[in-house]
Order: structure tokens, then sequence, then C-alpha cells
């Protein structure tokens, strides 16, 4: 047992925001508290938590996480729930480090010793799918993911879904798996129409059709199509996601660790989620830390499915040099081999982070912002 000492917090590239936990004995842990384009926002909570949770035992993480979401009074969305997650998996990473043994064993052992894994193409207005996908093959993938389209209108012409079907038939031919990321952009009128259309073509899964706020479309749709619909980067907390799951609507559900309140609630979640048949496929284009908590939590779930990594991600790439294999002591952990990448044996959640590295980015990284689409007209459309 140890008290909590420091909780710090680094603003590192391309878009990450990762937290280390220091006890009084010097035991250390770390989380990723990363909410893309809203870094301050998570900060400036990060800052009041840091406050409220200094002297409190490290090892009773359950207690800190009910405290911290149940005498907020205003529960839940994405800044509360990503600033503890941040602290959720930290203290996870402490427990496990200070008891010697990878995290995976505190949460009740392995099911399976390797992960599947899929990474991006594409990019925010995809293109050049093809030779993208290539040379995920041959880094090992053999599932992708895409945005399935551009920015759409609300009501649009229908060709604007002519080449969304074109370049998901391109990446089937060459033998890969493919998830089509509608991102929300779409509304009922045209993704009635693009799952229709994609449905021949057999995609992996069709993800966010709609935004998740339109739970009632999201229902419609599911009985419209065969292809298995995912959601759940917009969901923060069991209370979000148990509509879906009441509704029958959802096939996969993509909770983000560090969005969601961490380890402790992503658990609860995918218990919920196995209870309806519904497999867990955590939503993961961030940063390592995040990642390497998402495979503590595939290595020992039965229901999990597949999970996302952000390797070269475009997001990634328009910042430079950043990737995930930055920060870490040991790059190998991510290698991908047919698919799959080795269930991580380290001690905590099975990376070393390079904490010179953090500290020396972190000095003078900028937040990232977020991005947007305008249509033609001058009017705001769906990123």
């Amino acid at each position: 047992m140890g008290k909590i000492k420091t909780i710090e917090y680094f603003r590192v590239l391309p878009r990450w925001l990762f937290v280390k936990i220091t006890d009084e004995h010097d035991n250390h842990g770390w989380g990723e508290a990363t909410l893309e384009g809203h870094s301050q926002a998570v900060e400036g909570c990060l800052d009041a938590m840091i406050q409220r949770f200094a002297g409190y035992e490290a090892d009773n993480i359950e207690h800190l996480w009910q405290t911290a979401h149940r005498h907020s009074f205003y529960r839940g969305g994405p800044v509360l729930m990503s600033a503890l997650a941040g602290i959720d998996i930290a203290l996870w990473d402490l427990l496990s480090r200070r008891l010697g043994l990878p995290l995976h064993v505190l949460l009740g052992g392995v099911v399976r010793h390797k992960i599947k894994v899929y990474s991006w193409i594409g990019g925010d207005r995809p293109r050049d799918v093809e030779a993208a996908a290539k040379e995920r093959y041959a880094q090992g993938f053999r599932a992708v993911k895409m945005n399935a389209t551009e920015d759409v209108d609300l009501l649009d012409s229908p060709k604007a879904l002519e080449t969304s079907v074109e370049r998901c038939r391109i990446v089937k031919a060459l033998g890969m798996d493919v998830g089509l990321d509608f991102h929300g952009r779409l509304h009922k009128p045209m993704a009635k129409q693009l799952a229709k259309a994609l449905e021949p073509h057999r995609p992996l899964f069709i993800e966010e059709p709609l935004l998740s706020e339109h739970y009632e479309g999201i229902k419609q749709l599911s009985s419209l199509t065969t292809i298995p619909i995912a959601l759940g980067e917009r969901l923060y907390s069991r209370w979000d996601v148990k509509r879906f799951l009441n509704d029958t609507s959802i096939d996969i559900l993509q909770p983000d660790i560090s969005h969601c309140g961490g380890i402790s609630e992503i658990r609860r979640i995918a218990t919920m989620a196995e209870a309806y048949d519904v497999a867990l496929a955590p939503h993961c284009p961030l940063g390592p830390i995040a990642l390497a908590a998402c495979m503590q939590i595939a290595m020992c779930t039965p229901n999990f499915a597949i999970q996302e990594m952000g390797l070269t991600i475009h997001y990634n790439t328009e910042a430079g040099e950043y990737d995930i294999k930055n920060y870490i002591v040991d790059k190998g952990v991510w290698d991908v081999r047919d698919g799959y990448v080795e269930g991580l044996k380290g001690v905590g959640l099975g990376i070393e982070v390079d904490e010179e590295e953090v500290r020396k980015v972190a000095k003078t990284a900028n937040a990232w912002a977020p991005k947007g689409f305008v249509g033609p007209d001058g009017s705001i459309r769906e990123w």
C-alpha cells in the first residue's frame, strides 16, 4: 500500500496526453488521457483531480474511480471520463508493477496469447487505398479500416457514394478484410443507401453509420442490413452503452479506453456486451499507453474480437516523426505477424515508457486542433 504522492500529465506529439502517478514509495504507473482535439479541457480537469486525489491510497482504484465519478455530481461526458481514464490506467499500471505482475493477471489471466489487429488506410478524404492496403499487408496486417466517404450533405447525390463502394471492392480484392468508418458523417437518407450498396461486398463492419445520439436511427438501420454495425468511441460509460445493448442495434462495441473511464470501466462495459452477444473491438487510434492498456483487456476478455492500432495513421504522419513506437523502450512489441500482435508479457501494462523522450517533447508540444468539413454552400458538415 502507498499513498499517491504526485500526478503529472504530459502533452506530447502528435496529439496525445500521458499521465504519470507516483506513490510515496516511488512506485509509478503510466496512463493515457488523450481526447483528440480537447487536450486543454482534459488538462484542466486533471488539475482539479490532482488537488483532489493527492494522498489517496493508490491501491484503492475502485474507490477513487467511484469518488471521481459519483462525487462530481455532473457525471460522464468525454472530458471528465478521459481525465479519469488517464488516472485509472496509471493506477492499474502502478499496482501491477508494484506486485511484479502483468496487468492481465490481476484481471483474471489470459484467454488468448495473441491479439488480432487492424490499422488505417486512406486518410480523412480516402484515396490511394490500393497502394496503402498493399503496404499494410506487407507490414503484417490482414485487416484495415478506412473512412467510407468524404464529407457528405444531409441529402446528397447518390453519385457521392459510388467511390465508397469501389474502394471497398478494391481492398477486398487484395484478400484483406476492411471496415468502413462512416464516422458519423452521413445522415440517415445517405447511410441507408450506402449500407445497402456495400452489402454485396461484405465489409468486416460499418462503424458509426450514424452519430451515436441518433439511437433510434441506428436501430432502424440495423434492421435494414446484414453488415455488422459497430460504434462506441463517443460513448463514455456503461450508462451510455446500455441503450444500444437493450435495442440490440449493434454487433460490435468500440469503447475507447482513454475516453470511457479507463480499465475499470471498459471491463464493465465488456461484460455487459458479452451478455448481449456483442463483440468488443476497442477504439484506439491513440498512443502507445492507451494501446498497451487495450492489449491487456484483449488478453483477458472472452468477447474481444479485434483491436485498432494507430501505426502510421494519417494523424501521426501529419505531425512528423511521432508514432506509437515513440515514447517506449521496446519498439518490437507492436510488430504485426499474419494479422496478430503477440500478447504483452512484461509487468504492468507490458511496456516501458521512455520518460526522457516524454518530458523532452512535452516542453514544446502544442495541442492538436479539432478538424471539420464545410460544404460548398458554406454550411457545416460532419467530420
